[in-house]
């Protein structure tokens, strides 16, 4: 049987880092894009190679630039010639609580550019290769209820970006059905940054009286979805978005804050 191969965007860490070991634990070969963590990607590559015994590279690459995507896909087709699975890990993201109107153009122009037009950019790129085998997975992430086009207090650009996401995530899956490609999406709950690396079983000991199911959600809740997204058998998956959320409502709470 042919290897796979699966490309994560921002896969040096977090939710991208505990899919990679998910991915490369099903005999997947991954390719880790990092913006700017070279040495973490690196170090992941090694680590997965050595404990799974697959073949994983790292490239380097800012998603919401288009010629950087190109130069990737390149780089990627060479090396492995194909990419099976692509994983639309990695999304600009500005913490500072900001009204839409204190946006700069350049930090709007960037997130929209980041968390969508990158999709269309690597999607653009990889699906003829997809069509020709008759096999594809591509998988996005959102946010809690992201495909009603919820309003989003101080993150505009961000959920406007996540919001059109969503469209063209099940758009794609309409359009390549026939392909055998499927395009699906998982929206996180509110994984703090100290558990987006962390397993379910660290987070079992641990009560959080602030979600429904009293534990934390972990990057491993998440990366668990996109491998059996990412199964040969999902394949009747397709033009989904779902919530990964512990049953909070996590807009809600925000709103709340």
């Amino acid at each position: 049987m042919k290897i796979k191969t699966a490309l994560i965007t921002g896969g040096a860490s977090g939710i991208g880092k505990m899919t990679a070991y998910q991915l490369a634990e099903k005999g997947y070969q991954v390719v880790i894009n990092y913006r700017t963590s070279e040495a973490e990607a690196v170090l992941l590559t090694q680590s997965l190679s050595e404990t799974f015994g697959t073949k994983n590279i790292a490239v380097q690459g800012d998603v919401a630039n288009k010629e950087d995507c190109i130069r990737m896909v390149n780089q990627v087709l060479s090396e492995y010639g194909t990419v099976d699975v692509l994983v639309h890990n990695a999304g600009p993201y500005i913490h500072e609580r900001k009204k839409m109107t204190e946006y700069a153009f350049e930090e709007w122009n960037y997130l929209l550019q980041g968390n969508l037009s990158a999709v269309f950019y690597l999607s653009k790129l990889l699906i003829p290769g997809m069509r020709q085998q008759k096999w594809g997975r591509i998988i996005t992430l959102g946010f809690d209820r992201v495909e009603t086009a919820p309003g989003w207090v101080y993150r505009s650009a961000f959920a406007a970006a996540k919001a059109g996401l969503a469209s063209l995530t099940r758009t794609i899956a309409i359009e390549e059905a026939e392909n055998g490609i499927t395009a699906n999406m998982v929206s996180p709950g509110d994984i703090i940054n100290e558990w987006k690396e962390k397993k379910i079983e660290e987070a079992a000991l641990s009560v959080n009286q602030n979600t429904v199911n009293r534990r934390q959600g972990t990057g491993e809740d998440i990366a668990r979805v996109i491998a059996f997204l990412a199964d040969e058998k999902s394949d009747f998956i397709t033009g989904s978005i779902i919530p990964v959320t512990g049953g909070t409502d996590v807009l809600g709470k925000i709103h709340k804050i």
